[in-house]
C-alpha cells in the first residue's frame, strides 16, 4: 500500500513539475517588454519636465501664405505658442529679426502688395524673452523659441509631395523646387547635410479625403515604408495637418506605416502641425513637447525621441479607430485634453488623462477598447495588456483621447519582444525595380500636369 503511495506522490509531483515547465515555456514565449518614447520623462516633483506647446510647419508671405512674416510669428505669441519654426515652400526659415531669401517663385507677393517684413529687433528680443506686449498690452511672461533652418521642400510640386527639412544650414535649401511625388529625392538632400526631416500631409498626397481606402493602398505604403527605413533622419510623417480636411484619414496611414516598419524595429514619429497659411487655421493642429528647457537643442531631442503628444480641434469620424463622429472645435477656446503621465510598469501602461471625455486605444490599426469618463477633473487609467485578449499579436498600443476641445494622441508605445530584427533590405526584384521605373515615370512634371488637368475637366 505504502509503494503504490509512493508512485502515486511520484507520478502528481512529475506531472505538477511538467505542466510547471510548460507554463514557464509560455510565459516566456510571450513576455515582452513596452518600449515607450517617454520612459525619460519626469512626470512629477523635482526636476520635472513642462508642457511646452510648439508648431514645426508654418508659413507666410516669404512663400504662399496670406500673412505677413512679423504678423504670423507674433499670432503664434499671442496664441500661447513656445516654439515655432518657420518653414515656407522652397524658403530657409532664419532668425526672426532678419528677412528670408526673397524667390522669384512668389514674386507675385510682392506684386500684389505682401511684402516680407521679419520682426524688429526689438519685437524680436521681446518675443524671445516674454517681455514683448501681447494684443491687450499684458506682459505675456514666458518665450516663445525660434527654431531656424526649417524649410519645406519640394516647392514646385503639383503633387503636394512634400517634405520637411530641419535644421538645415541658413542657404541650404532656398529655391530647390524639388520633383513630382520626390518625397525620397527632399528626404535625402536633408539626410547628406545631417538634417531632420518629415513627410508632410501623406493623405493630401493620398486623396484620402475623397476616398478613405487610400488610407491602405499597398504601393504608396511600401514606397513610404521603403523611405523611412532606408533614412533614420526621416523621423516620420504628419498625422494632423492644418484642420485635417485635405487629409482627415492620416490615422490610418501612420497605423498601416507602423506595421510596416516595426518588423524591422523602426518606430515611426507622429507630428502634428497647423500649416497656417492664414491666421484662422494657427489653432488647429499642434504638438505639446514634453521638455526639462524650452531650448533648440531640446526641441529637437525631442524630435527625435517621440517625447511628445499630438493635438488637433478637429477629426473625422472613423468606425475603424474612431471618433464615432467627426467634430471641428478650431477657434473655439474650449479646454483641450490632456496626458499628464504616460508610464510603463511590466506589462502595464498608467495613464493620467484631464479635461477628457472619451479615451480609446489602438494596435495594429484597430481600436481595441474605447469607453467614455464621466469626471470633472483629472482620471487615472491603468491599461494591463495581460488582460486584452489577442494583446500577444500586438506590435505596438498609442492611446487617444477626446474632449470637448479635440483629439489629443500619444506616439505608439512599441512592443518589444526580445528578439533580434532583421536587416531591412530594400526589393531589388524585377517586379519591384518596373514599379519603381512606372512611378518615375508618373512622377514627370508633364506627366502629372496632364493628370491634374484631365482631373479638373472630368472631376
Amino acid at each position: 500500500m505504502k509503494i503504490k503511495l509512493r508512485k502515486t506522490v511520484s507520478i502528481i509531483l512529475s506531472m505538477l513539475i511538467l505542466t510547471s515547465c510548460f507554463v514557464l515555456s509560455i510565459s516566456a514565449e510571450n513576455d515582452y517588454t513596452i518600449i515607450s518614447p517617454y520612459a525619460d520623462v519626469i512626470w512629477e516633483g523635482e526636476g520635472a519636465y513642462k508642457a511646452y506647446k510648439g508648431n514645426l510647419h508654418t508659413h507666410s508671405t516669404a512663400s504662399d501664405a496670406d500673412v505677413n512674416l512679423n504678423e504670423m510669428i507674433l499670432e503664434h505669441y499671442n496664441q500661447n505658442f513656445d516654439f515655432l519654426a518657420m518653414t515656407d515652400h522652397g524658403v530657409t526659415g532664419v532668425e526672426w529679426n532678419k528677412k528670408p531669401v526673397e524667390r522669384i517663385l512668389y514674386a507675385y507677393q510682392q506684386i500684389i502688395g505682401n511684402k516680407v517684413v521679419p520682426l524688429t529687433d526689438e519685437q524680436y528680443e521681446g518675443v524671445l524673452s516674454g517681455t514683448y506686449p501681447l494684443y491687450d498690452g499684458t506682459e505675456r511672461g514666458f518665450g516663445m523659441t525660434c527654431v531656424t533652418g526649417g524649410n519645406e521642400l519640394n516647392a514646385l510640386t503639383l503633387s503636394k509631395s512634400h517634405v520637411n527639412g530641419y535644421f538645415l544650414p541658413h542657404n541650404y535649401g532656398n529655391a530647390n523646387f524639388g520633383y513630382e511625388n520626390g518625397f525620397e529625392y527632399a528626404v535625402n538632400q536633408v539626410d547628406k547635410i545631417g538634417g531632420l526631416s518629415i513627410i508632410n500631409h501623406p493623405g493630401d498626397w493620398l486623396e484620402t479625403n475623397s476616398n478613405m481606402n487610400n488610407a491602405d493602398d499597398e504601393k504608396s505604403l511600401n514606397m513610404f515604408a521603403d523611405i523611412l527605413l532606408r533614412y533614420d533622419t526621416c523621423l516620420g510623417i504628419e498625422v494632423f495637418n492644418e484642420d485635417n480636411g485635405t487629409e482627415g484619414y492620416t490615422r490610418r496611414i501612420w497605423d498601416n506605416l507602423l506595421m510596416k516598419t516595426l518588423p524591422y524595429g523602426r518606430n515611426i514619429i507622429g507630428f502634428s502641425n497647423n500649416d497656417a497659411h492664414s491666421f484662422n487655421k494657427v489653432d488647429s493642429s499642434y504638438s505639446i513637447f514634453m521638455m526639462e528647457e524650452n531650448n533648440v537643442e531640446n526641441i529637437k531631442k525631442t524630435m527625435q525621441s517621440g517625447a511628445f503628444f499630438m493635438v488637433s480641434h478637429t477629426a473625422r469620424a472613423d468606425d475603424r479607430i474612431g471618433p464615432a463622429e467627426g467634430f471641428d472645435v478650431q477657434n473655439c477656446g474650449l479646454p483641450v485634453p490632456e496626458f499628464k503621465k504616460v508610464e510603463v510598469d511590466g506589462h502595464k501602461i498608467n495613464f493620467v488623462v484631464d479635461n477628457t471625455n472619451n479615451i480609446s486605444f489602438v494596435a495594429n490599426g484597430n481600436a481595441f477598447l474605447t469607453f467614455d469618463i464621466e469626471n470633472d477633473g483629472e482620471y487615472t487609467y491603468t491599461l494591463d495588456l495581460d488582460t486584452i485578449e489577442g494583446s500577444e499579436d500586438f506590435l505596438y498600443v498609442r492611446a487617444q483621447i477626446i474632449g470637448d476641445g479635440g483629439i489629443t494622441l500619444t506616439q505608439a508605445l512599441v512592443i518589444d519582444k526580445g528578439v533580434e530584427y532583421p536587416e531591412y533590405v530594400q526589393d531589388m526584384s524585377i517586379e519591384a525595380r518596373f514599379e519603381r521605373f512606372l512611378f518615375k515615370l508618373r512622377s514627370s512634371r508633364i506627366f502629372v500636369l496632364f493628370q491634374e488637368i484631365f482631373r479638373a475637366i472630368f472631376r
